[in-house]
């Protein structure tokens, strides 16, 4: 039985077969209406999430199933002290598959290590988000026909951005990635992302504060929010929320066949005027989520059969 708690849980050979996959129920979605009939996931969340919960949910019903669970944790056992061990026992006696996010950094490890279902990461606090990592890397696949020779400018709050930390595990398995991480210096990457993943990895990448310098040498530019949650200090946020904003007159600067991308939920951090611009892609990333965790289902469900 597999589970997915990191990008790196398939190897590249997989990660290509399983986009395959998702591209194939994008453009043939009937072929797979039935593929999940009488199979149930579980959506765990004790965080709040509006696209990540309801595309599990949707992917499922997509495919003849059904779903359970809770939408945050004051609806659950947890508020009696239910330990994430125990509700997942109980959980795999109910559903076929469980999506689990949790504000505690390997969170769905533990689920995954007392579960007898397959478990996938839907967040895990400022750690990783697997299935938005698989949803960002189809749309560049599809956007460029390739996951190589390409420069990504990450945008924004990149220390406590869990979908950064999972892009970049992502990309640097492929060739002729260059990183540019665009950030106040309080937001910059975690050591443990620029010294074990890229430094470590010899990978090409450069720290910079202004997006302004550097826009016109990215073909994608990943942007996130500041994520109030995230911070201990309420002034903190408040001085960081508006440092980075992508304006109709800052993409003047960049290149026609350059991408933005965000995992949503957005703030400020991109104006509307940047809506209507054919260079933004962030709401095809929406859509093409909830193709590639029908895929996800699809292949962990398969491991099951496999065993």
């Amino acid at each position: 039985m597999k589970h997915l708690l990191s990008p790196l849980d398939f190897t590249v050979e997989e990660t290509e077969k399983l986009l395959d996959l998702a591209h194939d129920i994008k453009v043939s979605s009937d072929k797979y209406a039935h593929s999940c009939d009488g199979k149930k996931i579980a959506t765990l969340f004790y965080e709040p999430s509006t696209r990540t919960r309801l595309s599990f949910e949707s992917a499922m019903m997509n495919m003849g199933g059904s779903t359970l669970g809770f939408s945050e944790a004051s609806s659950s056992s947890a508020t009696k002290g239910e330990t994430v061990a125990d509700t997942i026992r109980v959980v795999s006696s109910y559903a076929d598959i469980c999506a689990i996010r949790h504000p505690k950094e390997g969170a769905p490890r533990v689920a995954a290590d007392y579960s007898s279902i397959p478990i996938v990461n839907a967040g895990d606090g400022g750690h990783e988000h697997p299935t938005q990592t698989l949803a960002d890397i189809m749309t560049i696949r599809e956007l460029r026909g390739s996951l190589s020779n390409f420069t990504i400018g990450l945008c924004g709050d990149l220390k406590f951005g869990r979908t950064v930390h999972s892009l970049i595990h992502a990309l640097i398995r492929y060739e002729n990635v260059k990183f540019v991480l665009i950030s106040p210096r309080e937001l910059r990457v975690p050591d443990y992302v620029r010294d074990d993943l890229l430094i470590d990895n010899n990978i090409d990448f450069e720290e910079v504060e202004k997006l302004e310098d550097v826009i016109s040498d990215l073909d994608i530019l990943y942007m996130t929010r500041v994520q109030k949650e995230r911070f201990f200090s309420e002034d903190e946020y408040i001085r960081m929320k508006d440092y980075y904003i992508l304006n109709k007159e800052k993409l003047g600067a960049a290149k026609s066949n350059m991408y933005v991308l965000h995992p949503l939920p957005r703030n400020n951090e991109i104006a509307a005027d940047v809506d209507n611009d054919e260079r933004a892609k962030y709401f095809e990333q929406v859509n093409n989520a909830v193709f590639i965790r029908q895929a996800v289902i699809l292949t962990l469900l398969d491991s099951v059969n496999a065993k």
